[in-house]
């Protein structure tokens, strides 16, 4: 069956065929849509659904659910989401699965309610204190917002960790068809981890303290060796990158450009890809450095250059390649023939 609907209310039924049984949020523009759709579907499914008080009482709400096992979720955006960091690092810190939404608007401060990817270092590289890190998921249609929000509970549940989806103003608030899943995926076990006041689960403690040095210094070892086992779960796209002499390369909103931009390089006679990273944390680095012996890389962002950093960060040191950058802040996209010009002049192509 499908739907035609928009991004935010998608993730709210990717949440439903996940299994979520709890949501906790408090709303902010461009994400209030997800609550809005969770306020109507939960409550008809027998599922929690509540306005908490402000983002720092949703993210602890979302702990608190988390350590009974139970599948809950949070959205929010720019300062909600800033408020919720303290708590990411406590799920992270306590190995949680929670499944955190974050539809980007342009920062920093208030900014306004435009579309951004001004959070990406925020997710990708922690945003709390401490040595974590987030799963991390970039949708770039409405079916994904969708797809990606169920791949964010199974993965934040096999790795106990907490997964973010990270979308922006545009995905959120955008219309398509929706194919809606066929099934539930099957429910995790949780029993050897979780406290649920009984007797399989008394022995279990939910806790991100250690007292001792020695002790908290083998967590975090650990927690290193967790996050390093997750580059076995990458995804990516990879686009016409076969034969490309300039591979552009972004995530979400800006991929869609990218892509058209593409598409009309190689109606000028320009073999060109595009490489899109779908796990922004843990990053497909192994397949980025193949897309990238292209040897001319293009970044699109709605950012500073955050992803570009990261691009550089992955890129093999033995792989000789040029990277450009086109780029947009302020709540502004860019536009296709943008993309397209800066790419003719990496190669060197004249009218």
């Amino acid at each position: 069956m499908k739907k035609f609907v928009k991004g935010n209310e998608a993730v709210a039924i990717g949440a439903i065929y996940a299994g979520c049984d709890t949501y906790f949020g408090y709303p902010i523009t461009p994400a209030s849509d997800i609550a809005h759709a969770v306020a109507e579907y939960f409550p008809q499914l027998g599922k929690e659904h509540l306005q908490a008080e402000c983002e720092t009482g949703a993210i602890n709400m979302i702990f608190g659910a988390a350590s009974a096992g139970k599948l809950a979720m949070t959205a929010s955006s720019g300062p909600g989401i800033s408020l919720m960091q303290e708590g990411l690092s406590y799920l992270a810190g306590a190995q949680l699965p929670a499944v955190i939404v974050n539809v980007q608007r342009v920062g920093p401060g208030l900014g306004n309610i435009g579309p951004e990817q001004g959070d990406y270092d925020q997710a990708v590289k922690g945003g709390g204190h401490g040595n974590y890190h987030s799963i991390v998921l970039a949708p770039s249609s409405v079916q994904e917002m969708c797809d990606l929000t169920i791949k964010a509970f199974e993965m934040a549940f096999k790795y106990r960790n907490p997964a973010i989806v990270l979308a922006d103003a545009v995905l959120g608030q955008m219309m398509e068809f929706l194919q809606i899943p066929d099934k539930e995926p099957t429910r995790p076990e949780t029993s050897s981890w979780a406290v649920q006041g009984d007797a399989a689960t008394r022995g279990n403690l939910v806790s991100s303290i250690y007292l001792d040095n020695e002790l908290q210094e083998k967590h975090n070892w650990m927690l290193q060796e967790k996050y390093a086992s997750m580059q076995d779960d990458a995804l990516y796209e990879s686009y016409m990158t076969e034969d490309a002499e300039i591979v552009l390369t972004g995530y979400g909103t800006s991929s869609r450009v990218a892509r058209s931009a593409v598409d009309e390089l190689r109606s000028q006679g320009i073999c060109a890809g595009l490489f899109r990273p779908i796990t922004l944390y843990p990053f497909p680095t192994r397949a980025f450095n193949q897309a990238a012996k292209a040897g001319k890389l293009l970044v699109v962002e709605l950012s500073n250059g955050q992803y570009r950093d990261d691009v550089l960060l992955h890129l093999d040191r033995e792989i000789s390649c040029r990277t450009g950058l086109v780029n947009r802040m302020g709540g502004n996209m860019m536009k296709v023939d943008d993309v397209v010009l800066r790419a003719r002049e990496m190669l060197e192509v004249k009218e």
